[in-house]
């Protein structure tokens, strides 16, 4: 039992020998990123360290960095610092944290981990822009761009600082973290840096033109002209510099003001003619162009010819006549005498009827029509019925009648009327002067009723 049991720990530990142990990665490998356009690199605080994969942790992965400032890093990092509205601050000089694969056959751009999670002396780093989302329920990756940590950094030289960097492992691939001490750089010193280049002799652009013009025996249509723009295709507008890179095979060119503000907001370095490649060190400005734009500043278009030389595109303003001869005026002339005649011929037809219908009228008017929307009023008067209604009809005061109708009913009463005398008047009697008074009344309205309905 106890020699088996030596036996199959002899055999363990002589498989174990035969294994190959895990090749490590290196821990600064011979790693280059590349350059920003709009950074410049001061100093290097962490060389190209490999994120090393350990047995330990399958699922994500951790691994500490430390670093630490020189006093005249510090002084360059303070001296750079500007205030923002809302109490943020910004640094021209800048701490700057990168990633990358770890390839050393070329420079590297910037490309980070999956589910990259990073912590600057114990506070949790956002990582800047949107993540794409899930596809086919994976993550997407993040788009890499290089990472300023400055705001987080302990701003001393006595203080050291710690970057925690957690991520997920991947099959075949292996990552790579460094750290920068860089200067921030705007658009217009680029540009400066870019005419400081020097201009391209004109004689390269004319070249490429016979070039593209020069007949291809093989082919049978032959381009004997080329037209370019003098428009940026970015803004719009004539160009100031043109530029174009030199990777480009087309003679369009793009304003490098304007190319080079696009990619400070959001780099990504495309030519807007062809959607290729345009680093900032491949940019040329074209010589011939600036030729081109000094002499012609009345022309948005030019066209080359086979022999490198071009003329001015200038749009013709065509002047639409139309001749009299191709209206003949025979058919001009009837075409009006016909509208009159026409416009005659209605009015005196419209005279003629009325005329007619007139003379009708007079020889046997017709019965007249009896009006569909008649009032009540106007229909008791036709009917020659009055009725009374108290409602509508209000008993009028004895002052506004004229005292005609009075004296006329009060003359058979031997006792006159006074107004003084009317206590010594019996009771009876003033009973039959009031009955005598209404009927009066009443007689009134009945006259006043039918003059209004002779009326």
């Amino acid at each position: 039992m106890s020699r088996c049991c030596i036996g199959t720990g002899f055999g363990n530990i002589y498989m174990n020998l035969q294994q190959p142990a895990p090749l490590l990665p290196p821990v600064h490998p011979d790693v280059q990123m590349k350059p920003l356009p709009f950074y410049d690199v001061l100093d290097v605080l962490i060389k190209p360290s490999s994120l090393g994969a350990s047995t330990a942790q399958r699922y994500h992965q951790e691994k500490y960095f430390i670093f630490a400032l020189t006093p005249q890093q510090v002084r360059e990092v303070c001296i750079s610092r500007d205030f923002l509205p809302g109490g943020r601050r910004d640094y021209m000089v800048q701490i700057q944290l990168r990633f990358c694969l770890s390839e050393t056959s070329c420079p590297q751009e910037d490309n980070y981990p999956n589910s990259l999670c990073i912590k600057v002396n114990g506070k949790l780093f956002p990582l800047p822009g949107y993540a794409p989302p899930p596809k086919n329920g994976v993550e997407q990756k993040r788009p890499g761009r290089p990472l300023n940590i400055t705001s987080l950094v302990r701003l001393s030289s006595a203080v050291p600082n710690q970057i925690s960097v957690t991520w997920a492992p991947e099959i075949g691939k292996t990552y790579s973290m460094s750290v920068y001490l860089v200067r921030q750089l705007t658009s217009p010193l680029l540009l400066q840096r870019l005419r400081m280049k020097g201009i391209r002799n004109p004689d390269h652009s004319r070249a490429l033109i016979k070039e593209k013009l020069t007949a291809d025996p093989d082919s049978e249509i032959a381009t004997t002209s080329l037209r370019v723009s003098l428009m940026c295709p970015l803004g719009k507008m004539r160009l100031t510099v043109p530029c174009r890179a030199v990777t480009c095979s087309h003679l369009q060119c793009f304003d490098a003001a304007l190319y080079l503000q696009m990619n400070e907001k959001k780099p990504t370095w495309i030519c807007p003619v062809c959607d290729k490649k345009a680093a900032y060190e491949s940019l040329i400005i074209d010589g011939l162009f600036v030729e081109i734009l000094n002499d012609c500043s009345d022309v948005d278009e030019i066209k080359f010819q086979e022999d490198g030389t071009w003329c001015p595109m200038r749009p013709k303003k065509e002047t639409v006549k139309v001749p009299s001869q191709s209206v003949p005026k025979s058919s001009v002339v009837p075409h009006s005498a016909e509208s009159t005649s026409t416009k005659k011929a209605d009015v005196i037809d419209l005279t003629l009827e009325s005329s007619s219908s007139s003379s009708e009228d007079d020889a046997d008017p017709p019965l007249k029509k009896r009006c569909v929307y008649i009032s009540k009023t106007e229909e008791m008067h036709a009917k020659g019925v009055l009725t009374y209604q108290p409602s509508t009809v209000r008993v009028p005061n004895v002052q506004p009648l004229d005292p005609s109708y009075l004296t006329s009913t009060l003359a058979d009463y031997a006792v006159p009327f006074h107004p003084s005398t009317l206590a010594t008047i019996p009771t009876d009697m003033q009973r039959n002067r009031a009955a005598a008074c209404k009927l009066g009344i009443n007689e009134s309205m009945v006259r006043r009723r039918k003059w209004q309905c002779e009326a």
